[in-house]
C-alpha cells in the first residue's frame, strides 16, 4: 500500500506517494531524479549512499522512506547554493580528491555532517570521521586534504 510522505528535500518541501518500505536511496534516484547519491554495497557499509537527515550523515540504502516523514534531507545536489559549489565540493575538485568519483558524494556528505558538528576538525578527527566511508581508488590522502581545506574556507581563512 502506498503512503504519502512529506519532508524537506534540499531546502524545498517535498511530498511523494510511494511504497513506505522502499529505501530512501531508490526514491531519491528513481522517483526524484537525484542520482548523485550512489548505490554501493546495499548494506550500509560503504557509505556511497550517504545523505544528511536533520544534519546527520545517514546511509540511505537501508532506510525505509517512511522514516523520513517530517525530516530535512540534503543530498549532494543540495549542498551547492545559488549556483556556487559548497566549499567541500570545490575543495574536492581543487585537491583532485577523486578518481572514479563513486565514493565522492558519500565522502562529501559525511564530511559536511562532521563540519556542521565541529568546524575546527583536526586531521586525526577527519581521518576517524571518514573511516567508515570506503574508497577503492586510494584517494584518501587527497580526500583528507580537501576536507581540511574546506574547513579552513568555511571558517573564513585559507
Amino acid at each position: 500500500m502506498e503512503q504519502k510522505i512529506r519532508f524537506k528535500l534540499n531546502g524545498k518541501t517535498t511530498e511523494i506517494v510511494t511504497d513506505p518500505n522502499q529505501t530512501l536511496l531508490w526514491v531519491l534516484r528513481n522517483q526524484l531524479g537525484l542520482t548523485g547519491t550512489k548505490y554501493g554495497c546495499g548494506t550500509g557499509f560503504c557509505g556511497a549512499c550517504t545523505v544528511l537527515i536533520n544534519k546527520e550523515a545517514t546511509r540511505s540504502c537501508m532506510l525505509p522512506v517512511s522514516d523520513i516523514q517530517g525530516t530535512e534531507v540534503i543530498t549532494i545536489e543540495g549542498l551547492a547554493r545559488g549556483g556556487k559549489l559548497h566549499p567541500l565540493q570545490q575543495a574536492f575538485i581543487d585537491h583532485d580528491a577523486l578518481q572514479c568519483g563513486y565514493c565522492t558524494p558519500g565522502m562529501i556528505m559525511t564530511a559536511a555532517a562532521l563540519l556542521m558538528k565541529n568546524p575546527s576538525l583536526t586531521r586525526q578527527q577527519i581521518i576517524e570521521g571518514l573511516e567508515d566511508n570506503l574508497c577503492r581508488c586510494g584517494a584518501h590522502t587527497r580526500i583528507i586534504d580537501a576536507v581540511e581545506t574546506a574547513s579552513k574556507e568555511m571558517k573564513g581563512g585559507r
